[in-house]
């Protein structure tokens, strides 16, 4: 499903215009973004939860040209489903 498939369902479903269901799902995106932006975990009761991991620095390797790089620690967004999404998607 890609966002326009998204705000399409939203706006079908709410039955509101494409417009505002834009709106809605870009306001709901930008939320979970600014949260984990500001270290906070991200829980949707029922969906899952966003949170941040922090990966080390390392030494990599260009495939290219087979040269050592050093890749730098960062943190990297990660999510969790929920155990009710989780029976949803098996049953």
């Amino acid at each position: 499903m890609t966002k326009a498939e998204l705000v399409d369902g939203v706006a079908k479903k709410a039955g509101l215009s494409k417009k505002d269901a834009e709106v809605i799902v870009q306001t709901v995106l930008e939320s979970i973004i600014e949260s984990l932006r500001g270290g906070e975990k991200v829980e949707l009761r029922g969906f899952g939860s966003f949170r941040l991991r922090d990966r080390a620095a390392r030494q990599g390797r260009n495939p290219k040209t087979g040269e050592k790089v050093f890749v730098p620690a960062k943190k990297v967004p990660y999510f969790k489903p929920g155990k009710e999404l989780k029976e949803l998607i098996n049953s």
